[in-house]
């Protein structure tokens, strides 16, 4: 067994959603890939700057001529509602938050509230009391807003919390935010340099439990 690097307990966990709790890459994936053709961007190009980004950021950093931006939003949305195969939960994790009490955990995306929830039901994954989503925040990841929200919703101090990221931006975030950091590596396509402790899923992870409800997290399956 392995532990982040200076052990020490946790008050609550807040996860990213896609690539972390659950598998959206390749759906996700299809719906962008649709979207750029529409506008003849380069496919590449766009999906390795979509991840873990609200649709409406991505959308505007291509500073298109002439679009509305609310519809475009809209149709990447519809699309990504619809198309819900091939997700699933990342091994391990609808156990993992199964241990967890539900005020001690939240989700912290770059989703929609519909979008979160179809891809929730999708993988199988109970949404948490506590969800933070693009409609929450002026800005999305990687500035740190929506993170510090979900720890002030919970009642703790950002400091006191892990994030769980799977991505660059919501890894910064995290980072901005002031929160420890660990990277969830199993659905990743391309390796992502990092000097965060990595896990490649929740299947060996090792919850331990203090006196106050604390956590300390061991790491069995280090990546």
């Amino acid at each position: 067994m392995t532990s982040l690097p200076t052990p020490r307990a946790y008050q609550a966990f807040l996860f990213d959603m896609d690539g972390t709790l659950i598998t959206s890459t390749l759906a996700a994936e299809r719906v962008w890939t649709r979207w750029a053709g529409r506008h003849g961007l380069d496919v590449e190009a766009l999906l390795s700057v979509m991840h873990g980004v609200r649709a409406i950021d991505t959308i505007r950093n291509q500073n298109l001529p002439d679009i509305d931006l609310a519809a475009e939003v809209a149709w990447v949305e519809r699309g990504e509602i619809e198309d819900v195969e091939g997700v699933a939960p990342i091994p391990g994790a609808i156990d993992f938050l199964k241990r967890l009490p539900p005020d001690r955990w939240a989700v912290v995306t770059s989703a929609s509230v519909p979008l979160a929830r179809a891809r929730l039901k999708a993988a199988g994954v109970t949404p948490p009391a506590v969800m933070i989503t693009a409609d929450d925040v002026e800005r999305g990841k990687p500035d740190p807003a929506g993170y510090l929200k979900a720890a002030a919703t919970l009642g703790f101090d950002i400091a006191d919390c892990l994030v769980f990221e799977d991505a660059e931006a919501g890894i910064r975030a995290g980072e901005a935010a002031g929160a420890d950091v660990l990277v969830i590596t199993a659905a990743w396509t391309h390796p992502l340099p990092t000097d965060h402790p990595k896990l490649v899923d929740y299947a060996d992870a090792i919850l331990e439990y203090g006196e106050d409800g604390e956590f300390l997290l061991h790491l069995g399956q280090p990546a």
